[in-house]
């Protein structure tokens, strides 16, 4: 397993190690050449020290991470990722991997090529989750790659991952959920906001919840689906020429047009700009879709609020008259939240719906995340009910992420709160003295009444230096 070293005809020295062998069966032979018989020793020496460590990456040409995100997007990741996951690795890839670091080769990529990505990230004012979702996103490339030998190592696991500051979450008070359930009654869609509140369940579990997952009788519920929009996918020859009236210019110096934007002026579209597959006359895979829920978790049973049940048979009713109302204009989704044409509720048009009933109750702006999953959270912690089955409820994978959801303090920490309170401050000895003396002076008051009173008998007048 030596090393090979010579000098060839054209005056240079060559080294050749056997680093294995390849798939066929026939062995890799790795090649290299210097000026001095030092320096290709050392690269031979260097060779061998990769093989005997088992970061061999694989025979040929190591692809550039533009290649293999590309690659591993295409044909790896879309076999294990929800669609709606999928699509946000692909615009991370395109907006800031590709263009940041996607020309270094993987086998010569380097930890600080990321750290000036994420530096240059930073600058830009993106959140640290934002960051750090990016930082997943190779990392998770990466270790595929090595784990097919097209690189020796994942430099992702030598940098350390970006931090993310939590942002606090904003949930109502039990006060203001009353007020904003109160708004929600007098709307068709009552059901769907007393089910976000009461039950915690997300948006789109909420939109995609169907009768025959509901049981008024058992009093439980299923929730194995979802409605999420998805993108649309060109379905045509040519997506760049499709979408050419839609590619985005860059923007000139001074511009005012977009001005309200956080980050400033969009990006130009690329030169092979595959976009815009919204206005495509071939497109699929979009619009609003039922889907499964990211982990097994989501899929859970829970039982129904007991005032919801009635909401529930009244929430029936209405569809009956709505369905004999449209009349062939009627489709058929089996939705528990439905327009009264049968078709699902837009997202988009319930978060409006949800920021005018925040406006209705008199409640300040908050996330609609906060007002519902975080409420209900915060809410049953509030009563005493205990974090394991708060996850279960919520259908969390992890406590921890309960914990993330739960902000307030409970019944049982408040009492343990007093008694230490009690244990290190206590009350003065005072205090019960001057409740004795309090009772005391009551009783001989009491006596005092009785004995002023006009008795039966004779009354007898007592001379000397005594008062009543």
């Amino acid at each position: 397993m030596e090393s090979t070293i010579y000098q060839g005809a054209d005056g240079r020295w060559h080294g050749r190690a056997t680093m294995g062998v390849k798939a066929d069966g026939s062995p890799d032979r790795r090649h290299r050449s210097a000026k001095t018989e030092p320096e290709v020793r050392c690269k031979a020496k260097t060779l061998e020290a990769d093989r005997d460590a088992g970061q061999v990456a694989a025979a040929g040409r190591a692809p550039t991470l533009e290649q293999w995100m590309t690659t591993y997007l295409t044909t790896i990741a879309n076999q294990r990722l929800k669609p709606r996951g999928l699509d946000d690795y692909w615009s991370k890839t395109r907006n800031h991997i590709i263009p940041g670091i996607g020309k270094h080769r993987l086998d010569r990529l380097l930890p600080a090529h990321l750290d000036e990505l994420y530096g240059q990230l930073r600058a830009e004012g993106r959140a640290g989750s934002h960051i750090l979702k990016v930082h997943r996103i190779i990392s998770r490339a990466l270790k595929i790659a090595h784990r097919r030998g097209k690189v020796a190592r994942n430099v992702a696991t030598l940098v350390d991952s970006p931090t993310v500051e939590e942002t606090d979450a904003n949930p109502f008070t039990q006060e203001e959920a009353r007020r904003f359930l109160v708004a929600a009654m007098k709307r068709p869609t009552r059901v769907r906001w007393v089910i976000g509140v009461g039950q915690g369940l997300r948006q789109g579990e909420a939109l995609g919840l169907r009768w025959k997952y509901v049981d008024e009788d058992a009093g439980q519920m299923d929730t194995p689906w979802q409605l999420q929009r998805l993108k649309w996918r060109h379905g045509c020859d040519d997506p760049h020429a499709c979408g050419e009236r839609l590619h985005r210019d860059a923007c000139e110096p001074g511009c005012t047009k977009h001005r309200r934007y956080t980050h400033g002026c969009p990006k130009p579209c690329p030169p092979k700009c595959d976009r815009h597959a919204s206005t495509c006359p071939k497109r699929h895979g979009g619009g609003l879709a039922f889907t499964r829920p990211k982990t097994k978790g989501s899929r859970r049973t829970t039982p129904l609020l007991p005032p919801l049940i009635p909401l529930l048979r009244e929430q029936r009713q209405q569809q009956e008259e709505w369905r004999t109302a449209a009349g062939e204009e009627w489709q058929e989704y089996g939705l528990v939240t439905c327009r009264p044409d049968g078709q699902p509720v837009d997202p988009h048009a319930d978060w409006e719906e949800f920021k005018e009933l925040l406006a209705e109750a008199g409640i300040e702006d908050r996330r609609q995340h906060d007002g519902s999953r975080h409420s209900a959270g915060t809410i049953l912690n509030e009563l005493g009910v205990d974090p394991f089955t708060i996850m279960e409820i919520l259908g969390h994978s992890q406590i921890s992420m309960t914990r993330r959801y739960v902000k307030t303090t409970t019944p049982t920490t408040r009492e343990a709160a007093r008694r230490m309170g009690n244990a290190l401050w206590p009350q003065p000895a005072e205090s019960e003295t001057t409740t004795e003396t309090t009772n005391t002076r009551a009783a001989r008051a009491r006596r005092r009444r009785r004995m002023m009173q006009t008795p039966k008998g004779p009354v007898r007048v007592l001379t000397g230096p005594f008062r009543f």
